[in-house]
């Protein structure tokens, strides 16, 4: 083992858990990986819901209690669902307690078939931040179209915000933008700005699989030595955008009236590719001030094996830029790449979503008591 977590940790790379269940709570197994992994918050979707549901492990008697008072099946999901993201919200509060509420968060998702809504979006996320009623909770909202508006108005109400879903650089400038507002609008109600916090999701695995998937195509060498670096380019130029947008004037007003940064978050940071190093999406993106949320296979890979050398952003840029240029040249469009990767996060979550609603009613069939 090395001390690759603590490294990582203090070059102020806020490490999270990309997962969550009921035996992960139960089993002590999220307090152990706070106090010995150096894993500071959590996060959630309705992937990682759906496989921890169906698995069943946890679950039967809240299922059976459920049934017996004929919910449906859409109150079901929320009451399983909100009760772990509360629980584990309850685990994290020193952590939260102690970072004056930058992390110790919880992240859940509004339910992905609201994602092109974005009334519904905002309705969904006061509601469940309502029933987890903690206040370590983050309220995750696609970065969709729609998604948008629901941000700042969801931030204006000052509820804290997960922005998910983000693949492209014109949609993080959207999604900080959207934060600006929302801090604005929460700043003219006379909310306190500084119970607001706020990381922007951006997604990186998912990029090299279509993108490299695109260069095999292609055939050459020139196209083959691209592969594997257009994700970490990508969020690479992410994060110069971050620095540009909280330099501003604008921003330094908000920060004034005691505004947090909206962090950047490194999403999808399990390597697909096996011929990839299993901690290229942690080593690659070392930066203040970011998150960075792994599955434990991650986590592992990077107690055992990260290299954490300092900084791997800074001075980046101009190779960054060079690099999506190159792709770019080859014929791949990086506007066609991104639109297609957040249509299918959606599309993707909406699956997970109607299999555990599927899963659930099951369940709840199975355990309803018989009449009589």
């Amino acid at each position: 083992m090395t001390d690759a977590l603590k490294r990582l940790s203090d070059e102020g790379v806020a490490i999270w858990l990309d997962d969550l269940s009921r035996k992960r709570i139960t089993s002590g197994n999220l307090a152990e990986l706070i106090d010995q992994q150096h894993v500071v918050g959590v996060t959630t979707n309705p992937s990682i819901f759906q496989k921890a549901i169906s698995e069943g492990d946890g679950y039967e008697q809240q299922l059976a209690d459920l049934a017996a008072r004929g919910v449906t099946v859409e109150e079901a999901i929320r009451m399983i669902t909100t009760a772990d993201v509360r629980d584990a919200a309850d685990i994290l509060r020193p952590v939260f307690d102690a970072t004056d509420g930058q992390d110790g968060r919880v992240s859940i998702e509004v339910d992905p078939r609201l994602a092109h809504n974005t009334r519904s979006t905002v309705a969904e996320a006061k509601q469940l931040a309502w029933l987890v009623d903690r206040p370590n909770t983050l309220i995750k909202i696609p970065a969709t179209e729609a998604g948008i508006p629901a941000i700042a108005e969801t931030i204006g109400l000052g509820i804290s915000v997960n922005v998910t879903l983000i693949f492209s650089l014109e949609r993080y400038r959207k999604v900080m933008d959207a934060f600006l507002a929302g801090l604005e609008k929460a700043k003219e109600r006379g909310l306190d700005l500084s119970k607001i916090h706020s990381v922007a999701s951006f997604f990186v695995s998912r990029v090299d699989t279509e993108i490299d998937k695109r260069i095999d195509a292609l055939g050459t060498d020139a196209a083959g030595a691209l592969r594997g670096k257009a994700a970490v380019a990508n969020a690479r130029l992410a994060y110069q955008a971050y620095e540009e947008v909280f330099a501003t004037d604008r921003w330094s007003a908000l920060e004034r009236a005691g505004a947090n940064k909206q962090r950047p978050l490194w999403a999808s940071t399990g390597v697909k590719d096996k011929a990839y190093k299993s901690t290229m999406y942690v080593d690659e993106l070392v930066a203040p001030n970011t998150v960075n949320t792994m599955p434990e296979a991650t986590l592992e890979a990077t107690e055992e094996s990260g290299e954490i050398t300092g900084n791997t952003i800074a001075g980046t840029y101009a190779q960054a830029r060079a690099d999506l240029d190159a792709v770019e040249k080859l014929g791949i469009a990086y506007d066609d790449v991104v639109r297609l990767l957040e249509d299918e996060g959606v599309q993707k979550f909406e699956a997970s979503w109607t299999d555990l609603l599927k899963s659930t009613e099951a369940e709840l069939a199975r355990l309803a008591p018989s009449e009589g």
